[in-house]
């Protein structure tokens, strides 16, 4: 593989051995699929009509739904011809019209959320909640190294990078109180995670062996999934989430396609005891993903993705072992990502040890103007590191009930 000719692309963390797709419009022009390359946005439906490409039609969609919905066949080819127009010097006649730059465009919601899953598979943030939910029992439920726990999230409110963050109102009930109060969560929180895009659907019924895998996930992108956890801690026994989690999810605008994370595949650290025959994978199963936590500015955590305990893989076959059917654009999410390290904590919630440990210039939970900002890189095929889109919140002050 050649580094790209799109000036200052080679051996920049959007060099061709990346590629992620995204939406964007630019003034008054509709939405459509791009793809980075650099410091631009490759305008693709331009280019495949005039290539004549059988998948045009996909680029002029408002989403990458139709992109998603053609498979993992068609989407190798598209980035074998993605990686031979970005690399090829003699393609820069018809490449280099199309290029806009990045500051010059607008990021849409990348794709539409069919479905919502969010996992629970970091061991260390587990640990971590457990022990302080549960000071005097085990830090891990009897299940937890038998299975990835999750819950049905809200698909209607995931959103895209950059868009505010309300702070949600709700019952909380104070540590010495006998009674629940209703107001603005006084707990919000981040859980910096990486989500997981669908494209290949299933029939109802059936179920995706973990070596599918690849067949149905089209790509990754960074995910914040925002926690009111005063919210949560009152209302989540005995189903769990609910309207601590469902007010807002944020995404990156880029969907980073597997392809590209191939390099990035290490094994996962060990599984004790092993898991069931239909959660058993071929290693290496896990990502060497680096993420960082940035409040108003500052890093506050970097978060290492290559400690996940359960795969995306066992995600996936895990939520479709019951037959439950799979859609295009569905997501699903990893959990917060938690390291071994204290500066390796995924959540405000553990930074802050549950509030009692201010960390940073005396933090604990959100504040109203915060904005909260997660960052990502991973190992590329061309031996620098490949970036995966941020995603921005800001958090907005409640609204009066």
């Amino acid at each position: 593989m050649k580094n790209s000719w799109v000036h200052g692309a080679a051996e920049s963390s959007y060099d061709v051995d990346n590629l992620p797709y995204g939406v964007f419009t630019r003034g008054e022009e509709p939405p459509r699929v791009g793809v980075r390359i650099g410091d631009f946005v490759l305008d693709l439906a331009p280019v495949a009509a005039g290539e004549m490409l059988e998948s045009a039609h996909v680029f002029e969609a408002q989403t990458l739904n139709p992109l998603l919905a053609l498979g993992r066949p068609a989407w190798q080819s598209v980035r074998s011809w993605l990686t031979g127009l970005l690399s090829d010097e003699t393609e820069r006649d018809l490449v280099e019209p199309n290029l806009v730059p990045v500051d010059d465009v607008q990021m849409r919601m990348p794709f539409e959320v069919a479905d919502y899953v969010d996992f629970y598979c970091s061991l260390q943030h587990a640990t971590n909640v457990g022990k302080m939910f549960r000071p005097d029992q085990e830090a891990l439920k009897p299940n937890w190294r038998h299975l990835p726990v999750g819950y049905h999230g809200r698909a209607g409110t995931v959103v895209v990078s950059g868009t505010p963050v309300q702070r949600p109102s709700g019952q909380r009930r104070a540590a010495d109180a006998d009674e629940p109060t209703y107001g603005p969560s006084q707990r919000l929180d981040v859980e910096a995670e990486l989500g997981f895009v669908v494209g290949g659907p299933t029939a109802l019924g059936s179920q995706v062996p973990t070596s599918a895998f690849a067949d149905h996930v089209f790509g990754a992108t960074l995910l914040n999934d925002w926690s009111a956890r005063d919210i949560q801690s009152w209302e989540y026994v005995p189903l769990g989430p609910f309207l601590g989690k469902s007010f807002a999810t944020t995404v990156s605008g880029w969907v980073t396609p597997l392809d590209a994370l191939a390099a990035a595949r290490v094994d996962l650290p060990g599984q004790d005891p092993a898991p069931l025959d239909y959660l058993k994978v071929d290693e290496p199963a896990g990502y060497d993903i680096d993420i960082e936590v940035v409040l108003n500015g500052d890093v506050v955590s970097r978060p290492p993705y290559s400690a996940m305990y359960w795969s995306a893989a066992q995600m996936l076959a895990h939520l479709t072992v019951n037959g439950a059917s799979l859609r295009t654009g569905d997501l699903f999410a990893s959990g917060t990502v938690s390291g071994d390290e204290p500066d390796q904590r995924g959540s405000f919630l553990e930074l802050s040890w549950g509030g009692k440990e201010p960390f940073g210039d005396g933090r604990t939970f959100l504040e109203d103007g915060d904005e909260v900002t997660l960052r990502a890189t991973a190992p590329g095929a061309l031996g620098g590191r490949i970036a995966l889109g941020e995603v921005t919140g800001r958090i907005e002050p409640a609204t009066s009930a």
